[in-house]
Parts: C-alpha cells; sequence; structure tokens
C-alpha cells in the first residue's frame, strides 16, 4: 500500500523531528499546569480542587491522549523499516525503572492510592504490544486502534473487576489510584499515533513543519524537553508539590476550602435518608455557615473531636429543621 511507504531509516542524527518534540513539550506543559491545579487543590490552597471536577478530567485524557499518540508516532520514528532492537530495548527498560519508581514512590506518599498502572506503566506495555503494527498496513492498525478503544464499552463484566486484572481496563469498577491509565482504552490510542505515523510522515517529514529547526533559545528549550521528556515527567511533580507544600505552610489552607464539596456530600447523605431536596440544599447552605461562624469548620479538613460532632450534629439538625419553612432556592 503506497501510503504506508516509509522513508529509508534516517541517519542518528537526522532522526528526531524537532517539531515533534515540540509537540511533546506542549504536552509536558499541559502536563504540569494539570498537576499543578491537582496540587493547590489537594494542599487546600484552592476553595476546590479544579482538577477533579468534569473540566479537569476532560483536560487529564486529552493530556494523557496526546502522549500517547505521540509515543505511536515515535515508535515509527524510532524503528523505520525494522525494528532497532538495542535502543527500542534501552527505551524499554528506561520507561519500566521510571514507572516501578513511581510505584515504590507513590505507594510510601500514598498507600490508599498508589499509581499501579499509570501513563509510564502504560506507555511500557505498548511500547511492546505495538511492535507488530509497526509492519501492518496503516488501515489495518487504525481498525485494531478502533477496537481496542470500544473494548472497554464492549466487554466490561464483573469477572474482570479482580485486582490482578485492573491493568487491563475492562471491569466495571474503577480502582482508587492516583494515576489509571489501563491498556484498554488507552493502548487504542498508541496504535493511532502508530497508524497516523504510517500514513503521514512521509508526506509530513518533507514538509515546512517537518523540516523546521528551532532557532530561538524558547524553541530551542521546548525541543530539550521534548527529548528528555522522561527526566521532566519524573521531577517536575516533586518539586512542584514541595514548592507549594511550601507555601500551604506558610499560609495555611484557603478558608473556603472543601466548602462545595461539604454542601454536595451533605445534600447527597440528606436525601438519601429520607429529606427533602429543596430542605437539604438549604440546610446545607445553613450547616456550613453554622459550623464556620462556630468555629468549627476546618479547611484543613481535620476531623471533629466527640464534642464538636455532636455539636455539628445539633446545629445540622436545627438548620434542616428551619429550611422546612423556608422557601425552596
Amino acid at each position: 500500500m503506497e501510503t504506508d511507504a516509509l522513508p529509508d531509516p534516517p541517519t542518528r542524527r537526522e532522526r528526531r523531528l524537532p517539531a515533534i518534540d515540540a509537540a511533546r513539550a506542549a504536552a509536558l506543559a499541559a502536563m504540569a499546569a494539570y498537576h499543578a491545579t491537582w496540587d493547590l487543590g489537594y494542599l487546600r490552597l484552592t476553595p476546590e480542587n479544579a482538577a477533579l471536577a468534569p473540566a479537569g478530567r476532560v483536560a487529564a485524557h486529552l493530556i494523557a491522549g496526546t502522549f500517547l499518540l505521540l509515543v505511536g508516532v515515535g515508535l515509527v520514528l524510532m524503528n523505520g523499516r525494522g525494528v532497532r532492537a538495542r535502543p527500542t530495548l534501552a527505551r524499554l527498560l528506561r520507561i519500566g525503572a521510571a514507572a516501578g519508581l513511581i510505584t515504590l514512590a507513590t505507594a510510601f506518599a500514598f498507600p490508599d492510592s498508589y499509581i499501579f498502572f499509570g501513563i509510564l506503566h502504560c506507555i511500557a506495555a505498548s511500547s511492546v504490544l505495538a511492535l507488530p503494527f509497526l509492519f501492518l498496513p496503516a488501515v489495518a492498525t487504525a481498525l485494531a486502534a478502533a477496537v481496542v478503544v470500544a473494548m472497554p464499552h464492549l466487554v466490561a463484566h464483573p469477572l474482570l473487576d479482580a485486582p490482578a486484572l485492573f491493568f487491563l481496563g475492562l471491569g466495571r469498577q474503577a480502582p482508587q489510584t492516583n494515576d489509571y491509565v489501563p491498556l484498554f482504552p488507552w493502548f487504542g490510542i498508541v496504535l493511532f499515533g502508530v497508524a497516523l505515523a504510517r500514513f503521514a510522515l512521509p508526506r509530513f517529514a518533507p514538509s515546512r513543519l517537518g523540516l523546521w529547526r528551532p532557532r530561538s533559545a524558547g524553541a530551542r528549550a521546548a525541543t530539550f524537553a521534548g527529548r528528555h521528556s522522561l527526566a521532566i515527567y519524573l521531577v517536575h511533580q516533586p518539586l512542584l508539590l514541595g514548592a507549594l507544600t511550601g507555601v500551604a505552610m506558610l499560609t495555611g489552607p484557603h478558608p473556603r476550602a472543601g466548602l462545595a464539596t461539604f454542601r454536595a456530600a451533605y445534600t447527597a447523605d440528606c436525601t438519601r435518608t429520607g429529606g427533602e431536596p429543596a430542605f437539604c440544599r438549604i440546610a446545607a447552605r445553613c450547616t456550613a455557615a453554622a459550623l464556620r461562624r462556630g468555629g468549627l469548620w476546618s479547611a484543613d479538613g481535620r476531623g471533629f473531636t466527640a464534642s464538636e460532632r455532636a455539636q455539628a450534629q445539633a446545629l445540622s439538625q436545627r438548620c434542616y429543621a428551619a429550611s422546612e419553612g423556608a422557601a425552596p432556592p
């Protein structure tokens, strides 16, 4: 198939396309912004954790998808017309070691939500599984990618909820972890990257963008970051979290941290126990305000003592009783 034809493998000096490195750097910048947003919410420096909101989750998926698409493109760039075993194995070992380091570090820092199959784990596994597709027609690879992406919707089953199978992503329950990028559907994005590269690289490489070379300091910095994305990935989050932890120690938490979450949880619990939804929403606002006035609101998330819990329950009961005489919002 003519559209699948790849140019002869370039020399080592020419093997990288700076435009691809720059795209990877842009994805790194977006990832760092997302992680900074998550850190601010985790440290309660913002009223709510925007990274966990629906828009934040969409952003996380788009960033992960961009990285995985570029993984597929990079596999084609690296291997040309045949698998280059030595650099491919060296790259795989680096990524696998980094993934193991992430698991160990997060198991220590976040034992209840450590990362056991995050984006690095997915990249390592996908880099092996994608190798046979480097030699298939682009259309066949794209079809395989579509099947992989659709699999969680086609075969999700409770039997696949076993912890040992979480890496597949084919169960019905999402595990508790700070980064979860299972093979299905995400391996499909890598395959889309392979198919895209097989189809587009022969046209892209001789194009104006393909021939672009960084001239300015900013462009050179971006392509340097793109070439060393793994190292930047490993160091950026500890640096961000450490710096923002220092800020939190100086400023304390945001005074309204957790307020919206409290109201939502209160309303849900109140409704579940038989309260009228409209009254529950009024009572939620009233209770939060009463806790703040009474010095019982804790922006740093500490729990109540026994006496404080009794006071809070009394305030909640009075607020709900009062809400029954108030007009719905």
